[in-house]
């Protein structure tokens, strides 16, 4: 998001020096939202397979999820604010979007509501979507370890699910790349990640204007009884551009999962000659 006078860019930021309100009382700080701050219960048996054993399997169990979610549709809304001193919303960027389907089994975001954003401290960045669409919804999947360390730290219940808990850090940041930093919770019987706790990185551009980003936090939910998908992100966060602090509030939900059918039949895998091709049927 960017930071700005009238019109930033959202969890990147262009930093510019915003007007000084009038001396007022501080609000009460929030609570510490360090991501060295996740407390993992020391207590539980240990794993019953070697952590490196597990790590192999969860990671193909998300590279099948991510096959999986690929073949769903579902609703995106997205809600980004910036806010106030106090925490009262000055301004806000909204778009609803439902990830479908063309006939010919094509997948793509289909914008449904998108009101004119009325953000007063900080602008979206193309980095901020690419984060919408591919960072808040974390998935470590076999082909994206030779990415990350994957350190574990212990496990943890999360409303009576008993968890894996491991930190998760990107070796190297690689140019136009965007990766998590934070922590995962991975189902210890699934096997799959049902919450994330991070950001995504890096913040600053080599080049261009300051672009800074939230710590958020994603929950999943068991879909038609095997795959755990994303349905809410949240973030409530100060970003501290050089013009100023800029608190926000984000809230991403992902809603009405359906599994795609196709209605192509594949009649013969012969090629088909030039002149034989014909219009695809409606």
């Amino acid at each position: 998001m960017r930071h700005g006078k009238r019109i930033l860019v959202l969890l990147g930021a262009a930093a510019l020096m915003a007007a000084v309100p009038p001396a007022r009382a501080q609000a009460p700080a929030g609570p510490d939202r360090s991501l060295e701050k996740v407390k993992i219960d020391p207590q539980g048996a240990p794993p019953p397979v070697p952590i490196a054993e597990i790590i192999q399997q969860f990671a193909a169990k998300e590279s099948e999820f991510r096959v999986a979610r690929g073949e769903y549709t579902y609703t995106q809304t997205v809600l980004v604010e910036d806010l106030g001193s106090y925490g009262e919303k000055q301004g806000e960027y909204r778009v609803v979007s439902d990830i479908i389907f063309t006939p010919e089994g094509k997948r793509y975001e289909k914008i449904t509501y998108a009101p004119p954003s009325s953000l007063k401290s900080i602008g979206m960045t193309p980095e901020d979507e690419r984060d919408i669409a591919n960072v808040f919804p974390f998935v470590l999947g076999t082909e994206d370890l030779p990415h990350y360390d994957v350190e574990y730290l212990g496990r943890q219940p999360i409303d009576e699910i008993g968890t894996y808990v491991f930190s998760i850090r990107p070796k190297q940041i690689e140019p136009g790349q965007r990766y998590f930093r934070g922590t995962i919770w991975v189902d210890d019987r699934d096997l799959q990640i049902v919450k994330s706790f991070g950001k995504s990185v890096p913040d600053n551009p080599k080049k261009g204007p300051e672009n800074l980003f939230p710590i958020f936090e994603t929950w999943r939910e068991q879909i038609d009884g095997k795959y755990w998908f994303p349905t809410l992100t949240r973030a409530n966060d100060t970003l501290h551009f050089k013009g100023g602090d800029v608190r926000i509030r984000i809230s991403v939900r992902y809603s009405n999962y359906k599994r795609f059918k196709s209605t192509t039949r594949i009649i013969s895998t012969e090629p088909i000659k030039p002149e034989e091709k014909k219009p695809p049927q409606r």
